[in-house]
């Protein structure tokens, strides 16, 4: 077979397809299941639920290649990638898998006849561990295998027992590992009497086998399964490694790709670049993959991790030499070796390229200033020195050294870092920062709304049932001329989630008593009215609490169209885009969102055309509260690090979205296709998408780094902002004295005819700064050894003295010409230099003296023509005066 990487990866899930498993295609690298876990790490994660019962499924077995990231919390491979022939930021994970279809045998048989027959491994170079008291698995290695006793180890320790979590399926492991031979080093198949291994780089575990049988229980006892499972995970890389005949995986055809495309971009192979080349090829891998799946570089949670794994990598860059970015240069290498299998890296690779680029470039200054610090404070230090926990911090908080990256940089002088020490100074940093906050007016406001919740208890949000409710005021706390009111239950909504509070009026007997301006929730469960009194109120009075109707349609139909644009944009730029902030007002709404460039018109046009093609649709939108666990399981994403309560409410909308139902007694994934949109949302929303009436996106623009804003608005305002873009076209049709239809051919037609006449009174102003003809030339004045023609003008534009100057140089004979204008306050100037004396004289260096006359900055070109300029056009007489003065020199 043909062992290349996407081969193999083939190979494996046609190989299980062919024995009755369903192919599924790998999870994102951000679960959508699991918000305590930072990245998927495994190929059973997508099955979490599956194996613990929560998700029931018609599925028996299935295969995947899972993509996987190893660079934080427990799983963290990091510091070791680059340094070793094994460790991975980014890694694919082979595994099949068993929901109760078969188990111990059966896994056996299909490994064996994988590596031994499929992929044509000599059997006598395979060996195999298992736990020590599981004895059924050592007998049917001996019997599938017909091995000798010694080339089956029982292992007693925990690294041949997996366990979910303290409690929950669980089960023994057994090992294939693969023998590289003698010339791989060091390694004999033996154990240590604390039964650890003595395998060292010899012999390398290529599969591990887990089958899943028991179920640990907190009082420590494990009862059988009533349906053991099967759980197996190879890394892609380490078999073919294998079945290349290579002994590190850097040296497999993808690596060496993605290796030879940074020595080929940094210009640099030497010996002492290899460490480098791999840890770029490795984090390129992890980074694209990261952002393609919707990670964008930033400071807290997943987003500092991929800074700090595409910090390194640009560290080691700059350590080849290169001091232009290079990461994104390599991407186009990474798609094509990659991208079949995982069509999301195509569908992202501008946005990739593009995240890549600006973060190098932003990492590029700091980088250069802390390393020199870096390089000061670690110079004294000898071999096995510490550098302080204070400089790495300093590092960290001035110029975003992550601590991982200095000891990286410090790694290969033998110099330690004091991990303690910049915990300490991190401490510092925060309690000075709370300090520095406890004295602020938010702070004290903060404090007085917990005193109030502490006394008052929560209050009761009634507005996802009612627009009106009948209420108790508990607390009135004067402001000025207004005050704030907390009602023991409200049908205002409280602004969150990027939706503003809503507005109203309070009134007793039909009389208005006050009229609400704003709607907050500085706590959870603690709603508080800001409010302009009308009489007087006070704690124990009784009213009837009254959102502004209108405002609130207006605004549900903002919310819910927010998710369909939302929806619209992952289907047509790619999984990549997640939301980074919204504001849901009753007038407009804001989406910011994760991608690398503008939008393309076409892309704009296609995104509206589907959104409002849901709308005209008026399909259900049903909103369901459920358990956090069922609402996910259902396809809802989960934010990581996220605190869920109980209950969540989870809005789902789409053709179909009458028929999604789960309950919290039957938690399973919904049928594929029952709806186009569900999310975890808190917010208000209309009954069906055909209550959003009309959807029109009235901007897209940049707002930082990788971050994209639409801004749209719906209903009453669609339909006025169309009202408004008709009258204006109307007004052009009518000046220009064409048919609306005509207008594009006829601007385009005046846009010619503009530009042509701005040649032509481009040329004759020329002409007039030049005297009207050839004989009012200035004669050209000897300066040292050079006959020079100078000319200056009031108002010529800049971009006209290029041609000035060269025409000075041919009517007037001379040698060296300067032409300078003073337009719109502004001084420029060229001065050029006849091709025969371009060596002995450099046209930049007049520039630059005169430039320096001029209070500018730079000013260059080529030897035999630069131009220049500054802020003042009163100063060109002193310019031309520098030039003089640097021809006599």
């Amino acid at each position: 077979m043909n062992n290349t990487v996407h081969h193999v990866r083939k190979a494996f899930l046609e190989f299980f397809q062919r024995h009755d498993h369903a192919v599924l295609p790998s999870s994102p690298l951000v679960p959508h299941n699991d918000p305590t876990l930072m990245f998927t790490n495994a190929g059973m994660n997508q099955f979490k639920n599956i194996f613990t019962g929560a998700e029931k499924t018609e599925m028996k077995c299935a295969a995947t290649a899972q993509k996987c990231v190893r660079a934080g919390g427990k799983h963290n491979d990091l510091d070791n990638v680059g340094y070793t022939a094994r460790h991975h930021t980014f890694f694919e994970m082979l595994g099949n898998f068993s929901f109760g279809d078969y188990f111990k045998e059966r896994a056996i048989v299909l490994a064996w006849e994988l590596l031994t027959k499929e992929f044509a491994i000599a059997p006598e170079k395979l060996s195999f561990t298992v736990y020590h008291t599981d004895d059924e698995a050592f007998g049917l290695w001996k019997k599938i295998a017909g091995c000798a006793d010694e080339r089956i180890l029982r292992v007693p320790t925990k690294d041949n027992f997996w366990a979910m979590g303290d409690t929950g399926p669980c089960g023994p492991c057994s090992e294939i590992f693969y023998d590289h031979g003698k010339a791989a080093g060091e390694g004999e198949w033996a154990l240590n009497a604390d039964g650890s291994d003595r395998f060292g780089e010899r012999f390398v575990e290529i599969w591990n086998l887990v089958f899943m049988q028991f179920d640990q229980r907190d009082d420590g006892e494990r009862v059988a399964l009533p349906t053991p499972s099967i759980d197996t995970g190879m890394g892609l890389e380490r078999i073919a490694a294998v079945l290349q005949g290579v002994h590190d995986n850097y040296d497999t055809d993808l690596f060496r790709a993605l290796i030879g495309a940074s020595q080929a971009e940094s210009r640099v192979v030497t010996p002492e670049s290899r460490v480098s080349h791999r840890v770029i090829a490795d984090h390129l891998r992890a980074s694209s993959f990261l952002i393609a799946d919707g990670v964008m570089p930033s400071n807290e949670g997943r987003g500092y991790v991929l800074r700090r794994i595409m910090r390194r990598a640009m560290r080691h860059a700059h350590q080849l030499g290169c001091r232009e970015p290079l990461m994104y240069r390599l991407v186009p290498t990474l798609a094509g070796m990659m991208g079949e299998a995982y069509p999301e890296l195509r569908r992202a690779e501008a946005v990739i390229e593009e995240s890549l680029r600006g973060e190098e470039e932003r990492f590029k200054a700091m980088l250069d200033r802390g390393l020199k610090l870096l390089e000061e404070a670690s110079g004294p230090l000898a071999r096995g020195g510490v550098l302080p926990g204070e400089v790495a911090f300093k590092l960290y908080d001035t110029y975003g050294f992550p601590l991982d990256l200095t000891e990286d940089i410090l790694r290969g002088k033998g110099i330690g870092v004091d991990a303690e020490g910049f915990e300490a100074s991190m401490a510092e940093q925060r309690d000075r920062a709370r300090q520095a906050w406890s004295g602020s007016g938010e702070k004290a406001v903060g404090q007085q709304w917990f005193a109030l919740k502490e006394r008052l208890g929560a209050t009761a949000f009634t507005g996802y049932e009612e627009e009106a409710s009948d209420a108790e005021v508990l607390a009135v706390v004067p402001d000025g001329d207004e005050a704030y009111v907390v009602l023991d239950r409200t049908p205002f909504y409280g602004e969150s989630g990027g939706q503003v509070g809503d507005t109203g009026r309070f009134a007793v007997n039909g009389q208005a008593v006050a009229e609400v301006l704003d709607t907050q929730k500085p706590l959870e469960d603690f709603h508080v009215h800001r409010v302009r009194l009308l009489r007087q109120l006070a704690a124990g009075d009784r009213l009837r609490a009254e959102i502004d109707a209108d405002r609130r349609a207006a605004i549900r139909a903002n919310h819910s169209a927010t998710h369909l644009l939302h929806k619209a944009l992952r289907d047509r730029l790619g999984a990549h885009v997640t939301q980074k902030g919204s504001l849901v007002a009753p007038d407009r709404l804001r989406f910011d969102f994760s991608h690398g460039k503008a939008l393309a018109p076409e892309d704009i046009a296609a995104v509206e055309a589907q959104v409002n093609a849901l709308i005209w649709r008026n399909t259900p939108v049903q909103t369901r509260c459920m358990a956090p666990e069922a609402a996910i399981n259902a396809g809802a994403m989960a934010l990581f690090g996220e605190k869920y309560g109980e209950q969540v409410r989870v809005l789902s909308m789409g053709a179909a979205g009458d028929q999604w139902q789960v309950t919290s007694e039957e938690s399973r994934h919904s049928p594929p296709g029952t709806h186009y949109s569900i999310e975890l949302c808190g917010g208000t929303h209309v009954r069906a998408t055909g209550d959003i009436g009309l959807f029109k996106i009235i901007g897209e623009s940049a707002v930082a780094a990788g971050v994209r804003r639409i801004e749209a608005v719906t209903r009453k305002e669609a339909f006025a902002y169309l009202e408004t873009r008709d009258e204006v076209v109307r007004q052009l049709a009518e000046a220009l004295k064409t048919p609306a239809e005509s207008l594009p051919e006829r601007i385009a037609k005046l846009q010619e005819e503009q530009k042509k006449l701005a040649r032509e009174l481009a040329a004759a102003k020329k002409q007039l700064a030049l005297g009207g003809s050839a004989a009012a030339a200035p004669q050209a004045e000897k300066i040292g050894e050079h006959n020079v023609a100078v000319r200056l003008f009031d108002d010529l534009a800049p971009k006209e003295l290029r041609g000035v100057a060269e025409d000075l140089l041919k009517s007037s004979g001379a040698d060296v010409a300067v032409a300078a204008t003073g337009f719109e306050g502004k001084a420029s100037l060229v001065a050029a230099v006849a091709k025969g004396r371009a060596d002995a004289l450099s046209a930049v260096t007049l520039v630059q003296a005169a430039v320096a006359a001029l209070g500018g900055k730079g000013g260059g070109g080529r030897p035999e023509m630069a131009q220049g300029g500054g802020p003042d056009a009163a100063l060109l007489g002193q310019a031309v005066e520098a030039i003089r003065a640097a021809l006599r020199t």
